[in-house]
């Protein structure tokens, strides 16, 4: 159901072009994703669940619940055979919306919708994320 409502809430920010965010906070937020994603790859339950924003960690306040979650609610993520970035919007100072476009597990294509917030420290983390089957992978 939370991924459910993520989505349909994140579906409208989605329209809007790269134009929006600056690049510097771009190439943050996706160098999050990126190793996230990797460690994900990797099996790195703990590296990855450094990615996860304090709202993220409260609802799944260890590693392994964490990870449990990705492994069941988003195989897709949790094992890419292969990813890329699509549309990013910033929707407010220091938050930004990330399309990434995922081959899964399956070989099927999938569309995550990540949401990032910058932190006090100045790093993005990742405060959010919906998945659904994709048709294709268009930018």
């Amino acid at each position: 159901m939370r991924r459910a409502f993520f989505a349909f809430v994140m579906v409208p920010f989605m329209l809007a072009s790269s134009a929006f965010a600056g690049d510097a906070e771009v190439k943050a937020g996706q160098a999050v994703i990126d190793g996230q994603l990797k460690a994900l790859l990797a099996d790195d339950g703990a590296k990855a669940y450094s990615f996860a924003a304090p709202n993220v960690k409260q609802v799944f306040p260890t590693v392994d619940a964490f990870m449990n979650m990705v492994t069941n609610g988003y195989p897709p993520v949790r094992k890419p055979q292969s990813y890329s970035f699509g549309k990013v919007e910033q929707t407010g100072p220091g938050s930004i919306i990330q399309q990434v476009l995922i081959v899964g597990p399956d070989g099927k294509d999938y569309e995550a919708v990540y949401t990032l917030q910058q932190q006090p420290d100045g790093t993005f983390q990742i405060t959010g994320c919906s998945l659904r089957a994709s048709n294709s992978l268009s930018t």
